[in-house]
């Protein structure tokens, strides 16, 4: 996928506002953006007209960005996170659907804040403990389309991850519509694809 200039200009300036600068430039990691090009191309089947997405996790808003810019039909993106210095990085990182309307960063924790929108991305499920995704999934609509993200990469902030898709896809209890894994140098990504359980 292609990025315009135009929003080249606003994650510039995101990442030169960011009071710690280095770590909003982890967010351009080649194992990051990759994934989420990877989650792109993949839910395109899946929205065939215009949606609202909610993503929980959002940190400094690339993904939501990297949406906007991708020819998926996109009515309004919500941006959740629980710290606090990502909404300001992740409303400038979208400065036009901003002005526009279409984008909103908002601080919350995932598991206390209604989700209603067409799809609902997390992308950090192995930020969170199973109790946590537990309480979280409990509040999802059982109309929108869910799209999961972990991995296996062991460090000291992911309390939950994955040996196997197959692990995750039992964690994750959903019906799921499509599943996959991107293997990258540091670790391999997990993906599913579906909706709440009947």
């Amino acid at each position: 996928m292609q990025i315009d200039t135009e929003h080249l200009h606003y994650w510039i300036q995101a990442i030169r506002q960011s009071p710690d600068p280095m770590r909003t430039m982890d967010a351009f990691w080649s194992g990051q953006l990759k994934s989420k090009e990877w989650l792109i191309e993949n839910i395109r089947p899946f929205i065939n007209k215009p949606v609202s997405v909610d993503i929980h996790g959002g940190w400094v808003g690339v993904l939501a960005s990297m949406l906007f810019q991708s020819g998926v039909p996109i009515k309004n993106i919500r941006s959740i996170d629980i710290d606090p210095t990502c909404e300001p990085m992740a409303t400038m990182m979208n400065k036009g659907e901003e002005i526009q309307g279409k984008f909103r960063a908002v601080t919350r924790d995932m598991c206390n804040i209604r989700s209603d929108a067409d799809v609902i991305v997390n992308t950090s499920c192995e930020h969170i403990t199973q109790d946590q995704y537990d309480l979280w999934l409990s509040g999802i609509p059982y109309n929108s389309l869910l799209v999961l993200q972990s991995n296996d990469y062991l460090i000291d902030e992911h309390v939950r991850t994955a040996e196997s898709l197959d692990k995750f896809e039992q964690q994750s209890n959903i019906s799921v519509l499509w599943k996959g894994q991107l293997t990258l140098p540091l670790y391999t990504r997990w993906m599913l694809v579906g909706k709440i359980n009947d």
